[in-house]
């Protein structure tokens, strides 16, 4: 592994509660991490630390077996060949593209630095802008220059600290392919935080969800999805909602029976703390609920949001229960109108029911 961070604790002066608290991930050479989480939660502070920028109170943060936090000891940034961009990109605007990518490349040859400034610049698509100034560029052409400053040295490890997030919403999505297509060719490892799921399932090879400072799942955007860890995973990502089930095991197979029908899964089984008390509550994704006329369950419509190709309606059962789902657009039904749902589930995914 090159990155490993093993039970790290970051804690500031005065807060009672760990920033970060025992987080444990790795990070192969040429993969691409995401950090994702709600505000507040530990990802900047994790990145930090991994930086150099923060000492850990517990725990080893390793590049390449080596080193280089644990308490008591923290190798500066310098020290860990490692780039870094941030969100407001830190370009000097006295320099030009060429200038600010020259920026990094201490102690080599011209010669070195001019080869290497249009290797990068050919890397991120701006050879043309190569003479212009940082007001001269677009939002995404400069984040692109600070991508480029920050891979020119040819650093082990690039961080990035939600990039994204000074564009517009349209523009992230499409830049965040972009960058991953960038790494990529680079064959860079990197880790990237961000709030924004379409970002991290973008961009990562392998995400990790942070709450309150703990990672709860550390995996790829799929599994994420459809095997949620946790309860805060299965809420966090995507949309979905929870629903009243009971289930059984049969034949090493998880059925669960719920008002939509019984559910069945042949790749789970009940979990052993819940067996005996089968109680639980399902969850149920947009994907999972199927709009079908001949269905026997019916259900009203309480909110539809357009998304062009579909609309994603909010349906209420007769029992009170709520779900969502995913419709194609021509079926365009009306607030408070009722119709008739199914559920289509290939991965059922239990908890214990709250009460």
């Amino acid at each position: 592994m090159f990155l490993t961070v093993s039970h790290v604790d970051v804690c500031y002066p005065g807060n009672a509660k760990p920033a970060v608290n025992g987080v444990s991930l790795q990070l192969k050479a040429g993969q691409i991490g995401v950090l994702i989480g709600p505000s507040g939660c530990g990802k900047t502070s994790l990145l930090r630390a991994i930086a150099g920028l923060e000492p850990v109170a517990a725990g080893t943060v390793q590049l390449s077996n080596r080193v280089v936090s644990q308490p008591g000891l923290t190798a500066p940034p310098e020290k860990r060949r490692m780039g870094m961009v941030f969100q407001d990109y830190a370009l000097f605007p006295h320099l030009s593209v060429a200038g600010n990518i020259a920026f990094g490349l201490h102690g080599q040859s011209a010669s070195s630095k001019s080869q290497r400034i249009s290797e990068v610049l050919h890397l991120v698509g701006l050879e043309a802008e190569k003479d212009r100034f940082p007001h001269e560029l677009s939002g995404g052409q400069q984040q692109r220059v600070a991508l480029a400053r920050a891979l020119a040295p040819k650093p082990d490890l690039l961080l990035l600290d939600e990039p994204f997030s000074n564009l517009d919403v349209d523009l992230r999505e499409r830049l965040a392919l972009e960058i991953r297509n960038i790494l990529k060719a680079a064959n860079a490892t990197a880790l990237f935080v961000t709030h924004d799921q379409m970002e991290a399932f973008a961009i990562g090879d392998v995400i990790g969800v942070i709450q309150e400072g703990h990672l709860h799942q550390w995996d790829d955007a799929y599994h994420l999805y459809h095997r949620p860890a946790s309860r805060f995973v299965a809420e966090f990502i995507g949309h979905g909602v929870f629903i009243p089930g009971v289930r059984s095991q049969i034949d090493g197979h998880l059925h669960v029976q719920t008002i939509l029908g019984e559910l069945t899964d042949p790749h789970e089984s009940v979990p052993s703390e819940g067996e005996g008390a089968n109680d639980c509550d399902v969850l149920l994704r947009a994907d999972d609920i199927v709009h079908d006329d001949e269905a026997m369950v019916q259900a009203e419509i309480l909110r539809k949001s357009f998304r062009g190709s579909e609309f994603l309606y909010t349906l209420r059962l007769r029992s009170g229960e709520t779900v969502m789902a995913h419709v194609p657009s021509h079926h365009d039904h009306k607030i408070g109108e009722w119709i008739g749902i199914r559920a289509e589930v290939d991965h059922v995914v239990t908890f214990e029911r709250q009460i």
